[in-house]
């Protein structure tokens, strides 16, 4: 699911990886809500308290969400760069950088010690950004801008539409198109609820280590794909 690129890429790609990154990015948006009061998967939210900011003169809390806003344009463009260096040599292997580096982000603010977090609520949604950030440019990159997995506005945006669109687009090219975009995008909310719900409870037992769980994912999903990569190979070679 991470390796295929352009026109290797198929629809049950993009469902697998939508699939594993939108659960991911709901664990990280309900346990970062939690422990630093803040959305930690998009900047949405964060315009808007910044222009609040702005209007009130209340100029320091105006550069917390700027900040807020820059950490996942930082992280988007950090994954780009990741992207197109490393697709240049070895195109299998654009997906690992990025996702290492989400792993390492997310394991380190998992061992934080809560009374840090608190203490440091600004520098952890700056980080946890960042890292949503990374994700969301990586699999955007990946799947041809099919898949974005840290907000849903656009995503109930084009649900929306494609919905009203089966009562008019009538051949079966167009309603088999129509059907597998509804599809993803059903997997995508839909996954990303479940990780906010199984993020909530684990918040509630262990607290920000909650995000083990999305560390877990993640590299579970980077062995599967190494595994799966190397037994078709060795398939491909013996019947050559």
């Amino acid at each position: 699911m991470f390796r295929h690129t352009g026109k290797n890429r198929t629809f049950l790609h993009n469902l697998k990886l939508a699939s594993l990154l939108s659960f991911v990015a709901g664990i990280v948006n309900v346990s970062g809500f939690f422990a630093v009061h803040q959305l930690t998967t998009n900047v949405t939210g964060h315009f808007a308290f910044f222009a609040e900011g702005l209007v009130k003169s209340e100029y320091s809390t105006a550069i917390y969400y700027l900040l807020f806003i820059l950490s996942f344009f930082t992280g988007a463009f950090i994954s780009g760069l990741f992207v197109e260096t490393i697709i240049v040599r070895q195109k299998q292997y654009i997906y690992l950088l990025p996702i290492a580096t989400e792993v390492g982000i997310l394991l380190c603010v998992s061992l934080l010690d809560s009374r840090f977090i608190e203490s440091h609520t600004v520098i952890i949604s700056c980080v946890l950004l960042f890292a949503m950030g990374l994700q969301n440019s990586l699999v955007t990159n990946i799947s041809n801008s099919v898949v974005r997995t840290t907000h849903l506005t656009g995503l109930f945006t084009d649900l929306g539409i494609e919905l009203s669109q089966l009562f008019f687009y009538k051949l079966p090219e167009q309603q088999k198109k129509l059907k597998s975009s509804i599809k993803l995008r059903l997997a995508i909310i839909g996954f990303f609820f479940i990780g906010c719900i199984l993020g909530g409870m684990s918040y509630t037992l262990i607290g920000i280590k909650s995000l083990l769980l999305a560390v877990c994912c993640l590299i579970i999903s980077i062995m599967y794909d190494n595994i799966r990569f190397r037994v078709l190979s060795v398939k491909r070679k013996s019947h050559d």
